[in-house]
């Protein structure tokens, strides 16, 4: 039986592989690198970089276009679940012909696999198809929040407090709400910036690797800085992958 091995390898330092997936690596015949174009190619090299230190050798590499989404529509979810059918189209590509009978193919997910990452849900469509006989596991990393959080030198949650996990979209049309501690991803216009001294922000950008950028302090006071640093950096690099906390000074009774 062919086998899938998504593995999850961190937030961008390569010390954030954790000792199941540099065995997991060592498992796999091939891997699947799927390419994000010219701006984000330091995503590909440090993927590569993990498989050259890691694999058992010999193994191959098999490199695909990763599909363009339409990021204009305002028909968000239709256009998400268009690009996640088109790249599933490319994990069943690779299983039917990259994998021979009893191979295990992998594939890293910068991150953990679970959390805001379509990976998962990519091979779980090719399962559903039946086109092609595999089986396949889920290898956790530590995902952009756990190093946030560490690099902040602060708690996710606290005492008897829940943690609510959304985007910038949600949290622009909705607010914080009731919650108290708030994570926030994909957030590409800063929903923050309307918040008050109420709540104070840990902020961090290209985590774990040497570009990283991080910003603490009370929304009101940082918000500006963390909207230079953020274009200057996008501009710089092509790309950007941030995330944040939102905590409420005073926590509402429970």
């Amino acid at each position: 039986m062919k086998r899938i091995l998504i593995i999850g390898i961190g937030a961008g330092d390569p010390d954030h592989l954790t000792l199941q997936a540099v065995k997991a690596i060592g498992r796999a015949d091939a891997f699947l690198v799927l390419d994000k174009g010219e701006a984000k190619h330091d995503l590909i090299r440090l993927r590569q970089n993990m498989i050259e230190a890691h694999a058992r050798a010999p193994y191959r590499l098999v490199e695909a276009r990763d599909p363009e989404r339409d990021r204009t529509t305002p028909a968000y979810a239709a256009a998400v679940e268009e690009w996640r059918s088109r790249r599933a189209d490319l994990y069943e590509a690779f299983v039917r012909d990259e994998l021979g009978d009893d191979e295990t193919g992998a594939i890293l997910v910068w991150g953990d696999p679970g959390l805001y990452d379509s990976t998962l849900a990519g091979v779980e469509e090719v399962a559903e198809r039946g086109t092609v006989a595999f089986e396949y596991d889920v290898v956790a990393g530590i995902t952009s929040v756990s190093a946030l959080t560490a690099r902040h030198r602060t708690g996710l949650n606290r005492v008897g407090g829940a943690v609510h996990i959304t985007t910038g979209r949600r949290l622009a049309r909705e607010g914080p709400a009731a919650a108290d501690d708030v994570v926030v991803m994909l957030d590409a216009h800063c929903a923050f910036a309307g918040l008050g001294e109420e709540f104070h922000i840990y902020w961090g950008a290209y985590l774990g690797t040497p570009d990283e950028l991080l910003v603490a302090g009370p929304v009101p006071e940082v918000a500006g800085r963390i909207r230079e640093l953020r274009a200057e950096a996008r501009e710089r690099k092509g790309w950007i992958m941030d995330t944040y906390l939102l905590r409420r000074v005073s926590p509402k009774p429970s």
